[in-house]
């Protein structure tokens, strides 16, 4: 029996669409580990975003992101 694990968007709650283990969608998965100078030393946050959440989250950056072209996807 296959494990099936959803993926979903902590930001809109949406589940990424899946098959066979393999999520469809590209996102942005972060784990933080926080230490010292900050008010959450020893706490480990994770969450994941999708496009579209991140896209709208950059957009509300002062400063924006780097972006840089790859030219080989792995």
């Amino acid at each position: 029996m296959e494990k099936t694990t959803k993926v979903l968007c902590n930001k809109c709650k949406r589940e990424l669409p899946m098959k066979r283990n393999i999520v469809l969608e590209d996102f942005i998965e972060v784990n933080k580990n926080w230490g010292y100078f900050s008010k959450k030393d020893g706490k480990t946050y994770s969450f994941v975003l999708c496009e579209e959440c991140s896209d709208k989250l950059m957009e509300s950056f002062l400063i924006p992101p780097r972006i840089v072209d790859t030219t080989e996807l792995l």
